[in-house]
């Protein structure tokens, strides 16, 4: 009698279990919503780039975009594409400038942005970001002949910056704090910075270091440039997602993340960087920290 009480209990547990697992299966199977969604349903996936931000993301010979952050998008659009089930997924490209890259993706203009773009406070009042993808800080970049021997030099120069830019603000709170004045001049984007340069138009142009030396690079003659041994920010890179859109964020991170974990971003960064030599040590920490497990 106890043997067949202890069989009937069991049959009663698995058929509770049973019910519980078909009663949560729609929970974990739900519908999409938002950019997966809209990426499910369109076939196309929406992607803002820089035209002249180089090595990150910049229009190359073909007239396409490349670059670093292109590149990691790519890797993105692949896990997304996986992640639905799509035979195929369009790339739509969007190009966006330093004041059009939030509102693009506030409008849903662009799925994500894939830039050069600094994970701010002030910005997540607007968007979300991925995990981080780049860490960098502020210099300047001047002619070989012009080169910057101390901040004492930097008095009354000509410092050229893109206007609304998180290295204007923080180039401005620099020079505040060490009581050195210059003549700003705002610039609409970095190949307008380079031009002015290169024209004598400015004294030294101010952006991420890692901007800095890719610019320096497709002149074709990096030589006839210099960057200064000087960081004046902190620059934590990452790409620009709407807000409130947490499956979104969460299959950009987890396609980043295994990037990280795999050691695969290492390839990536030798086709862009690996002219500047192996990730600093900060760089290397940032990959290492956001390989998140799965």
């Amino acid at each position: 009698m106890r043997s067949r009480l202890r069989s009937r209990s069991r049959t009663s547990v698995v058929g509770v279990l049973l019910v519980a697992v078909a009663w949560t299966g729609p929970a974990l199977g739900q519908e999409l919503d938002g950019t997966l969604k809209k990426i499910k349903t369109s076939g196309t996936f929406a992607i803002g780039y820089r035209e002249s931000s180089p090595p990150f993301s910049f229009v190359g010979q073909d007239k396409r975009p490349v670059g670093y952050s292109i590149d990691l998008c790519l890797h993105v659009a692949g896990a997304i594409q996986r992640q639905l089930g799509l035979a195929d997924l369009k790339l739509g490209w969007v190009p966006v400038t330093p004041e059009t890259r939030i509102s693009a993706v506030v409008r849903g203009t662009v799925d994500i942005e894939c830039g050069s773009t600094t994970a701010s406070l002030s910005r997540q009042e607007q968007v979300d970001f991925s995990l981080m993808t780049f860490v960098d800080g502020g210099s300047l970049m001047t002619t070989a002949a012009g080169t910057l021997r101390g901040l004492g030099e930097l008095g009354n120069q000509r410092i050229g910056v893109v206007r609304g830019t998180t290295t204007e603000k923080a180039l401005t709170a620099f020079l505040a704090k060490e009581g050195v004045k210059v003549q700003m001049v705002n610039v609409k984007d970095h190949a307008e910075g380079l031009a002015a340069l290169q024209a004598r138009r400015i004294d030294a142009y101010a952006s991420d270091r890692g901007i800095l030396l890719g610019l320096a690079l497709t002149t074709g003659d990096p030589r006839r440039f210099a960057v200064a041994n000087v960081l004046f920010s902190y620059e934590p890179y990452a790409l620009m997602l709407r807000r409130n859109d947490a499956a979104f964020r969460l299959a950009v991170n987890r396609a980043l993340a295994e990037l990280y974990r795999s050691g695969k971003v290492s390839a990536l960064y030798d086709r862009w960087f690996g002219t500047f030599g192996k990730p600093n040590p900060a760089l290397q920490s940032m990959y290492l920290l956001n390989g998140l497990p799965e």
